[in-house]
């Protein structure tokens, strides 16, 4: 299967979701072109935010497969941002 084949979604925290509208932060398809699909563990950088993929959902909305990635809070433990 091919990376055309899928759609991969993002699915963030209520608190992040709220944080990305506030900041005007438009997600990036960061899979676009990709011959292998993310896995748990990896790390997405985002607004000065980092998330890590904590859980993978392949689901079919019957037309083509969809992966749903459950990213952790981009809250960082201590005040550091990243960027």
């Amino acid at each position: 299967m091919s990376q055309q084949d899928i759609q991969i979604v993002m699915v963030f925290t209520t608190d992040d979701q709220g944080w990305l509208r506030r900041e005007s932060i438009e997600v990036p398809k960061f899979w676009r072109g990709h011959s292998v699909a993310p896995s748990t563990g990896d790390v997405v950088r985002l607004g000065g935010r980092q998330f890590v993929i904590e859980a993978r959902v392949w689901e079919h909305d019957g037309t083509l497969p969809v992966l749903r990635l459950f990213l952790s809070s981009g809250h960082a433990h201590s005040d550091t941002t990243f960027g």
